[in-house]
């Protein structure tokens, strides 16, 4: 053997053992008909043949049957011929059926002088790349299927200059655009003019790329126009080397979450200011109550006082005096009762149109020239229930109110309106008819700040010492504790409205016609039992009804007084006070009707508490109070 040819053949031996080495690959020979030639360990590894299983065989028995019959393996040999080459992907059957999915390449082999001699066949296993790009596949179908499933979001992506790319569902949904007319727009036609004017489109982008991702909550507009609160989220979206491939934005409509956050605020601070009043209510009742005590003292001394003195004027008008301050103290006291609701309300039906009318000329000299007075009442108005005094009172109150808005002049309406509220309604009212009374006036108006506070017990916007600040909070507990309701409605620069809604009275109800007071004289001499926790008051209480010619005994408590029917004492009558500490007025007359059923007896009150059972019957004497109504008080029981 020459030099050459056992090169050759050495050279040969080395490049089919490195053939046969190579497993990651199936390399082997067909003859130009498609039969095996060879076969490397890497064709036995992925095709499960040995060597002499397979020499001899022709190549398409590697197909599926399906590609067989569509001459697949003759196409790729042909294509191999004619273009130099062939190179594919598909699926091949191994020995024991399974299936494996290929890279393959075909080249042809020919001779120094043209002729074939055949093909060198390269074979890849990629059924594991396969599978990944399958699952990944599927993957992202289910999660376009998904995205396209969501209706309560808008899904959707932009291109790194902000245009849409894709548009689900949810986007058309919320947004109301169907996919052609948004696709290729800049996503900025969603925002509000005033965000798209300060770049708020560009800054969402901005933060994305810089933070990774932009979120907040703003107003957003739908193809209609309308205003919606969007919660929205936007990630960049970067490729494996951190080139910017997008955004992916997130849209919420948040706006029926949004408005029902701020009902529950809303309600929130209806609640609390509820509590404030109601806790405020408590405090001025109690003080008023107090303070009658210290009023009934003064007023019933000065009084007597005034009985004693003579015809002394300057003593008397030292008296006088003091009678009119003391006289102011019970009417802020009355306001404070009227605003804590325990007042001692006269109800009965009343004609509102007449009421007016009776107090025009008082209102005509109380308001001044400057202002015009205006009524607007329908002919079928129907009474309602209320205290006709506390009501002339608060339609005063308010058109005074309305005068001091109005330094320059102005008019102020007074009309009414029936009005009727379903039971299903929202509002405070219980279902039934009322009557709004409003007093409108065309003054400066208050602010919402102002409005809030205007029926707040002491707050007044008249400067020091021109207001006591009770008058709308007596007028709003007024209402209110006859079961309607008011509301104050006003613009600043545009003036107010106030609004008395009052329950209509019921049918058939009609006033009680007044009794004639009785004389002084008209009571014969009592034994009278004054029950009192408060000395001052117990004893100016006994000097009153001494000075009428009574014979008064005094007791400091329930238990004091009770002592006093277990001990015989002669008693015709007993005025007891209502709030005393253990046994209260009602507990006393409850223990003393048991003991004495025919003995009359009157409850002594600073303001007007809620009473059941016989003691709401009983007479009751408002404090303070004069010898006139204690003279009338006690004609009334002795009957």
């Amino acid at each position: 053997m020459s030099e050459n040819k056992k090169s050759a053949a050495i050279e040969e031996m080395r490049f089919r053992l490195l053939i046969d080495a190579v497993v990651d690959y199936a390399i082997y020979m067909i003859d130009p008909g498609g039969i095996i030639t060879s076969w490397n360990s890497g064709a036995k590894r992925f095709k499960g043949y040995e060597e002499a299983e397979i020499l001899g065989e022709h190549f398409s028995r590697f197909y599926t049957d399906e590609d067989r019959a569509v001459g697949m393996p003759q196409r790729a040999l042909d294509t191999a011929i004619r273009e130099g080459r062939f190179e594919g992907e598909g699926w091949r059957v191994r020995k024991d059926g399974t299936h494996f999915w290929c890279h393959v390449v075909i080249d042809p082999i020919y001779s120094p002088d043209g002729q074939l001699l055949g093909f060198a066949k390269i074979t890849r296993d990629l059924t594991d790349r396969k599978m990944a790009e399958e699952t990944l596949k599927q993957s992202e179908q289910q999660f376009r299927l998904l995205v396209q499933g969501v209706t309560d979001y808008a899904i959707y992506m932009l291109s790194p200059e902000g245009r849409v790319t894709n548009w689900n569902p949810g986007a058309q949904r919320i947004k109301g655009y169907a996919p052609n007319e948004v696709i290729g727009k800049h996503f900025s036609m969603f925002y509000t003019p005033e965000d798209r004017e300060i770049g708020e489109p560009q800054r969402a982008l901005e933060t994305a790329v810089r933070e990774g991702r932009f979120e907040n909550k703003s107003w957003r507009l739908r193809k209609d126009g309308t205003r919606f609160l969007a919660h929205v989220v936007v990630d960049a979206i970067r490729g494996e080397t951190g080139t910017l491939l997008g955004f992916a934005k997130i849209t919420r409509d948040v706006t029926e979450a949004h408005q029902a956050q701020l009902a529950l605020e809303q309600t929130r601070e209806a609640l609390f200011q509820a509590q404030k009043m109601q806790a405020i209510g408590q405090l001025s009742g109690g003080i008023a109550h107090d303070f009658n005590n210290l009023l009934t003292v003064i007023l019933g001394n000065l009084e007597i006082v005034r009985k004693r003195v003579g015809d002394d004027p300057k003593v008397s008008r030292l008296l006088e005096n003091a009678t009119q301050g003391a006289l102011r103290g019970v009417s802020l006291t009355q306001r404070m009762l009227a605003f804590a609701r325990r007042q001692e309300l006269k109800t009965e039906p009343v004609d509102i149109p007449k009421l007016v009318q009776g107090i025009t000329g008082l209102l005509r000299s109380s308001l001044g020239p400057g202002i015009r007075i205006e009524t607007q009442f329908p002919d079928d108005l129907e009474a309602v229930l209320a205290d006709t005094n506390q009501l002339e009172l608060a339609v005063l109150n308010l058109a005074t109110n309305a005068r001091d808005a109005m330094p320059e002049g102005g008019s102020v309406v007074i009309g009414a309106e029936p009005r009727v509220v379903l039971q299903q309604s929202q509002s405070t009212l219980a279902a039934g008819r009322y009557v709004c009374l409003s007093v409108t006036d065309t003054g400066e108006g208050m602010d919402d700040a102002t409005l809030a506070s205007a029926t707040d017990p002491f707050f007044t916007t008249k400067g020091l010492g021109k207001g006591t600040g009770l008058g709308l909070s007596m007028v709003h507990g007024f209402i209110e504790q006859l079961g309607g309701r008011f509301i104050l409605k006003s613009v600043k620069g545009q003036g107010t409205c106030a609004e008395l809604w009052l329950p209509v009275a019921v049918d058939g109800m009609t006033a009680k016609p007044l009794s004639p007071r009785p004389s002084m004289a008209s009571v014969p001499r009592l034994s009278v039992l004054v029950v009192d926790d408060d000395s001052l008051v117990r004893t100016s209480t006994s000097l009153l009804l001494e000075d009428l010619g009574h014979r008064v005994i005094g007791a400091a408590s329930g238990a004091q007084a009770l002592e006093l029917f277990d001990q015989g004492e002669v008693i015709d009558l007993m005025i007891t006070d209502m709030a005393m500490p253990k046994m209260n007025g009602a507990q006393l007359a409850h223990a003393v009707r048991v003991l004495k059923p025919d003995l009359p007896i009157i409850l002594a009150t600073g303001y007007a508490e809620r009473l059941e059972g016989f003691a709401a019957q009983l007479p009751r004497l408002s404090k303070p109070f004069n010898q006139m109504q204690l003279v009338e008080i006690i004609a009334q029981s002795m009957k």
